[in-house]
């Protein structure tokens, strides 16, 4: 009698690493925002650690990922639908710490994203082409965002009074603030902390203005 076997299915490198980052995804932080979350190192997911120096692949640990699915709110059964998953809705925008959104070369004149330092997540999708994501650290706009929480920034959507807002200064000042008025000669902002005072800015300082799409709360 002849057996046949049956073909094992193995977990892969890929498929692992592919559900972390859908994990991140799906609760909308980045790979290290994930991390930070999870109360470990900010590189323990980065993509620069999943291969090591000689070559060989690393794979994520039992713990790190038992922290991530803690940090998400998901349970294991969530992320075994993950692996091999694909992102739906989603899709790949170029993301940018925040701290970094006022180095020159972060972005173009149009407030499109240019230059290098840019990394990729993927976040629900957005008619807006130039659509970028900035991943927020330290506690500077609390209440309104959290340390590794993600903002999406739609430079293409037209900005209205009362909208939340990225305001980018000629000199390379990042603010974000409400938009309370905007005239050919001045820009109102209302900072998050509604504690702070209302701010003029003139309209010839500003180098772009782009309007927040979504954030990860």
């Amino acid at each position: 009698m002849v057996r046949q076997a049956k073909a094992q299915r193995m977990l892969t490198h890929d498929q692992i690493w592919g559900a972390l980052d859908r994990l991140a995804a799906r609760a909308g932080l980045s790979p290290s925002g994930l991390a930070k979350r999870a109360g470990l190192d900010p590189t323990t997911f980065n993509k620069s650690k999943r291969v090591t120096a000689d070559g060989r692949e690393r794979w994520p640990s039992t713990e790190s990922i038992a922290k991530a699915l803690t940090a998400a709110e998901s349970s294991i059964e969530t992320f075994v639908k993950l692996i091999g998953d694909d992102v739906g809705d989603r899709r790949c925008v170029p993301l940018l710490a925040f701290a970094q959104a006022g180095a020159t070369g972060s972005f173009d004149e149009s407030g499109f994203p240019s230059g290098k330092g840019w990394a990729e997540i993927a976040l629900p999708a957005a008619e807006d082409r130039h659509t970028f994501a900035l991943e927020i650290s330290g506690d500077a706009l609390q209440p309104a965002y959290r340390d590794g929480d993600v903002i999406l920034v739609s430079p293409g959507t037209a900005v209205r009074n009362g909208d939340r807002v990225v305001v980018k200064t000629r000199d390379g000042e990042v603010t974000v603030a409400t938009l309370k008025r905007r005239t050919a000669k001045v820009l109102e902002l209302q900072p998050l902390d509604a504690a702070q005072a209302e701010r003029t800015m003139a309209a010839g300082d500003i180098a772009w203005i782009a309007r927040i799409a979504w954030a990860s709360q």
